[in-house]
């Protein structure tokens, strides 16, 4: 069995993997999906940290699972606590030292071919239930960009076992765009599901049977 730390992305809540909890538990393994403080003006990439880190506790045999912005704070947690593996996805990759706020520029995502989507809800959501869709948007909350100009206090990349999965339909990252800055950053060639950038919410069995499978080559079977 194996104990998944779930931490969402930006503006979000720990909420966004409920279908996904539902079915790793069900696969015999235990789940945490902590709320980040992101819209707190006040807290920066620690906090984020250190709000993971508590809900934690003295738990072990974990596997970190970082959506999206995630991505900045899941090799922070990696750094505080043992890790068995982590997963990147749809994810931002950050560079040791690198500020959120320049992701975009580092990373070249405006030389990316991308299309032009009206709304929330066809950018993030497109192939999401439009009832999950709905809830969704009435749980999330404003992204604090007070704190984003900071340099993360990331000085190398962990020493832990990394995946990064990235969607085929999603929107806001663009598989050519993630499978290039994966292979720029970490030398890692991503594994790819179908769906748009918000898997949890569209496809939580598929996800949840990749999920469960990282978990099976770490020997940690539900």
């Amino acid at each position: 069995m194996a104990t998944f730390v779930l931490i969402h992305g930006a503006g979000d809540v720990g909420w966004y993997w409920h279908l996904v909890e539902d079915e790793l538990r069900a696969r015999g393994h235990e789940t945490i999906s902590p709320d980040l403080p992101c819209d707190d003006d006040s807290a920066g990439l620690s906090e984020y940290t250190d709000a993971v880190a508590a809900a934690i506790g003295d738990r072990t045999d974990l596997i970190v699972v970082a959506q999206s912005f995630g991505g900045f704070i899941a090799p922070l947690v990696c750094d505080r606590t043992p890790v068995d593996l982590l997963v990147l996805l749809a994810p931002m990759i950050p560079a040791p030292g690198e500020a959120p706020a320049d992701y975009w520029t580092h990373t070249r995502y405006e030389e990316e071919e991308r299309g032009s989507y009206d709304g929330t809800i066809a950018l993030f959501y497109q192939d999401v239930p439009p009832d999950l869709a709905a809830e969704a948007l009435k749980r999330g909350r404003a992204q604090s960009e007070a704190r984003m100009g900071e340099k993360s206090p990331l000085r190398a990349w962990p020493n832990v076992p990394t995946h990064v999965l990235i969607c085929r339909d999603d929107r806001l990252f663009p598989p050519s765009f993630l499978r290039r800055v994966a292979q720029e950053r970490l030398g890692i060639v991503p594994d790819e599901i179908d769906g748009g950038h918000t898997p949890a919410l569209s496809r939580p069995q598929e996800l949840a049977d990749r999920l469960d499978a990282y978990a099976a080559e770490q020997g940690a079977t539900g």
